[in-house]
């Protein structure tokens, strides 16, 4: 029995080494490009990396129907912002404030 419990944590081991081993050889600063193994990952840039991580876009609540956009798709009229045109023509078509009596 103590035999096969070690032969499990061995094989889980070498899996996890052997995983390991692979990462490090795919790292951006482990291989040497054509700037030559001097070259630091600092000197060469965040373009140099191929993949610069992108943060996602975040979403706005529509004033007029509550939706949530993307805020680079949201058009902003007066203060507010909204998913399309035609709400933001509806909600300044609404009686506010004093108006509304």
């Amino acid at each position: 029995m103590r035999q096969l419990l070690l032969l499990i944590f061995v094989f889980f081991a070498s899996q996890w080494l052997f995983k390991k081993l692979k990462r490090a050889q795919t790292a951006p600063g482990a291989q040497t490009g054509p700037q030559g193994a001097g070259a630091t990952r600092a000197s060469r840039g965040p373009a140099a990396s191929g993949s610069v991580p992108q943060l996602p876009d975040p979403l706005v609540r529509c004033a007029e129907c509550g939706v949530h956009t993307p805020s680079s798709e949201a058009l902003v009229a007066a203060g507010h912002r909204f998913c399309c045109s035609d709400h933001a023509r509806r909600y300044a078509g609404h009686p506010t404030g004093r108006d509304a009596r």
